[in-house]
């Protein structure tokens, strides 16, 4: 069964302070995203969607497409801010689109197999990529039957500052039950901590499941997406910074029992480029993979 990768590339850096999906961090030019491609194709995929602004097209085909569409099948959709359903629109003074659900919308009509869908910021590895293939190749294009690849919190953690993550409760079947998004969590110790609006604060044993945005979904999931994006603009969408997420759609359907996720979890060390001073960790970390022959030491030799 064909199954397609779905790239989040529209993503402002605004912490990273530029565009972070197009930093070079392999020793020939590579980029994050060109290990994801790689080991997708690896994997099995035939297809990528990437999911950009308008305003960075031209820097994104010339660092990015240029060099994969030979290679594989390769598509663009645009998150923009007044990509709205009829009847609504742009609240004045909103400047910002609306989360990753909005941005994965943009795939509707366009997405029609399988699909992972991943940050473009994020290095993942390539046992990520060969579980969730395994699952997207048996999973019904209908119904509601879901997967995610979970990688361990305190394998997700930036030394430079702190991120968001969607904490995990997996059952004994290995049966996703809750991903709540919690933002502001930082390393304390071996494990971590999260600050809350409220001052009050949570520990962590570093051992929780998280969710990095790398679900294994099915067109079917696009089509909850539209309804439930609708849904959440009647009640928030006049907020300035109201924000409508992947992991939101999902943890509601599976509190309705109307979708079941698979849990894949994974050993791999997560990379990630939150913040600048993110990227020469990320460089020793490819760095030591092609040491151990995971990667040819030039991905387009």
């Amino acid at each position: 069964m064909s199954c397609t990768l779905v790239i989040l590339a529209a993503g402002m850096g605004s912490r990273y302070g530029g565009l972070k999906q197009i930093d070079p961090i392999g020793p020939n030019g590579e980029i994050v995203i060109d290990y994801s491609i790689y080991d997708a194709i690896q994997a099995g995929f035939d297809e990528v969607v990437f999911i950009i602004r308008k305003d960075i097209q031209e820097a994104f085909e010339e660092a990015v497409l240029s060099k994969w569409e030979s290679k594989i099948k390769c598509r663009c959709v645009f998150q923009e801010l007044d990509a709205l359903p009829a009847g609504f629109s742009v609240p004045e003074g909103r400047t910002k689109p609306w989360g990753t659900g909005h941005a994965l919308l943009q795939c509707l009509g366009v997405v029609q197999n399988n699909f992972c869908v991943i940050n473009a910021d994020d290095f993942y590895g390539a046992d990520a990529f060969a579980q969730v293939a395994d699952t997207l190749k048996s999973m019904p294009k209908e119904g509601y039957n879901y997967s995610m690849v979970a990688f361990e919190l305190s394998k997700t953690l930036s030394e430079n500052g702190t991120v968001s993550r969607g904490v995990c409760t997996v059952d004994e079947n290995q049966k996703l039950v809750s991903v709540v998004e919690t933002l502001k969590i930082a390393k304390e110790g071996v494990g971590a901590i999260a600050f809350y609006e409220d001052d009050t604060t949570k520990s962590f044993t570093g051992k929780e499941p998280v969710s990095m945005n790398f679900w294994g979904l099915s067109p079917s999931y696009l089509n909850e997406l539209e309804k439930r994006f609708v849904a959440f603009l009647n009640e928030s969408g006049t907020e300035q910074k109201s924000e409508f997420f992947i992991p939101f759609v999902v943890d509601d359907m599976i509190q309705e029992g109307l979708a079941s996720v698979e849990v894949r979890q994974t050993s791999c060390q997560w990379f990630g480029v939150t913040y600048p001073d993110d990227k020469p960790a990320v460089q020793a970390g490819v760095k030591a993979l092609i040491a151990t022959g995971a990667y040819p030491e030039n991905l387009f030799a």
